[in-house]
């Protein structure tokens, strides 16, 4: 088998990896070994958060509709199961723009949430 010289190669990837790590704390921007754990850890990170924002951004969703359903006198729990039973599709990325954004389409929704839900739903608990 040929030798292999890394020399060139070597310090490509070490400049590389240090490039990477600038602004991070202490040995982690200086010393290869500490930036280049430092690194695999960060790209690990942003895998994982690429993918987590997701669900973060539906709890927002969630939360905002919840609240201007509240203010409209129904749950968020009825005021989506009254829009599947009226065959209303719209994902809560728009139902939570419309909440912010546009407050009579959002209690329109509402109203024909509430129309579509069987009477006894309709009652407030006791």
């Amino acid at each position: 088998m040929a030798r292999v010289k890394r020399a060139v190669h070597g310090r490509k990837h070490h400049r590389a990896v240090l490039e990477q790590a600038k602004g991070y704390y202490g040995n982690k921007s200086r010393s290869f070994k500490s930036a280049n754990e430092q690194v695999m850890h960060s790209l690990q990170y942003a895998f994982r958060d690429r993918r987590a924002r997701k669900g973060d951004f539906r709890q927002l969703w969630i939360q905002r509709i919840n609240a201007a359903a509240r203010a409209n006198g129904m749950t968020y729990n009825r005021f989506i199961q009254g829009l599947g039973l009226a065959g209303v599709e719209v994902d809560r990325k728009v139902l939570a723009d419309l909440a912010v954004n546009d407050a009579p389409a959002f209690a329109a929704l509402v109203a024909v949430a509430k129309a579509a839900l069987p009477a006894d739903v309709n009652a407030p608990a006791a």
